[in-house]
């Protein structure tokens, strides 16, 4: 799957649009993406929830936070990118539940592993229907990876859909892999390889 630093993305988890900024509506989006970074990093840090035995009760809670972070429907179709277009609606929905596990079963294998990195927000940008976030995650004394995150207005929340790691989107990544596997293979290919990927136990890459 992706060869993006998903360590680095997962670390930030858990710790070009320039047009006129709206100081009010960038703070919040800030705000809510924080907030979400912040409610991850208590969850991890619990020591009940750290014991063996509450392995399961912690990945829900991590799970939930994460639903509530990301819009998976957006990323599922931008990563499908022009195939999505000649899906029926029931296969978007399927494509979409498959995408969803994969991101969260990347996500919480990975988040798990936390350890004490600090997130520095560095600047955001935004008009009344997108964000652009920048931060950076210090991984050591003189490591930093930068990191962006493109929000949208929904409602009355900021949703992510795509993560920047030095640079490289997530979405374009993935859009690139899944691309090559329908045009050199088919799409149900595409589906039976993710189908495979999520069958496997959390343990296994």
């Amino acid at each position: 799957m992706p060869k993006l630093s998903i360590k680095a993305l997962c670390l930030a988890l858990a710790l070009t649009l320039t047009l006129a900024a709206s100081p009010a509506l960038a703070a919040e989006a800030m705000q809510q993406l924080k907030g979400s970074i912040d409610s991850l990093i208590v969850v991890l840090g619990d020591a009940d929830l750290g014991k063996p035995e509450n392995v399961l009760k912690r990945r829900e809670a991590l799970r939930e936070i994460i639903y509530e972070t990301f819009d998976f429907r957006m990323m599922a179709r931008r990563s499908l990118g022009r195939h999505w277009k000649v899906r029926t609606e029931q296969e978007r929905t399927d494509f979409t539940k498959l995408y969803t596990k994969l991101m969260e079963r990347t996500y919480l294998r990975r988040i798990e592993k936390y350890g004490d990195e600090e997130v520095h927000y560095l600047s955001e940008k935004s008009d009344d229907k997108y964000a652009v976030i920048k931060t950076k995650v210090l991984t050591g004394p003189d490591i930093a990876i930068p990191i962006t995150y493109k929000l949208y207005a929904k409602g009355d929340k900021w949703e992510v859909y795509d993560v920047l790691i030095e640079g490289v989107s997530l979405i374009k990544n993935f859009r690139t892999q899944f691309n090559q596997i329908i045009r050199s293979k088919s799409y149900e290919a595409l589906i039976k390889r993710l189908q495979k990927k999520i069958a496997k136990p959390m343990s296994e890459k």
